[in-house]
């Protein structure tokens, strides 16, 4: 997960999914896409910081894990394990 402070504490957090091809086909993809959207709007979104962005990538094991457990993790890494954004050495060149 990466997070992102845009400087504009009055705004909403936004919330980002990503799942790459390698996790599974379409179907996969889009149901750990949608165990995650749900664990966000249930209980893990209470936790995100007002004027910050988030980017949630999905891995595979998302699809097996009981939705209770996938819901603490979420709010586990949310509270005080995120990454605050990528290292400058690994950042696209375009920013």
């Amino acid at each position: 997960m990466e997070v992102l402070d845009r400087k504009k504490p009055e705004t909403e957090p936004r919330v980002g999914f990503t799942v790459t091809k390698r996790q599974g086909n379409a179907v996969e993809r889009n149901r750990m896409r949608r165990r995650l959207k749900e664990a966000v709007r249930l209980s893990a979104g209470l936790e995100m910081k007002p004027g910050h962005d988030y980017v949630i990538v999905a891995r595979r094991d998302v699809l097996n894990t009981e939705f209770a457990v996938l819901e603490h993790l979420l709010i586990e890494r949310i509270k005080g394990r995120a990454k605050s954004g990528r290292p400058r050495e690994t950042r696209s060149r375009k920013e």
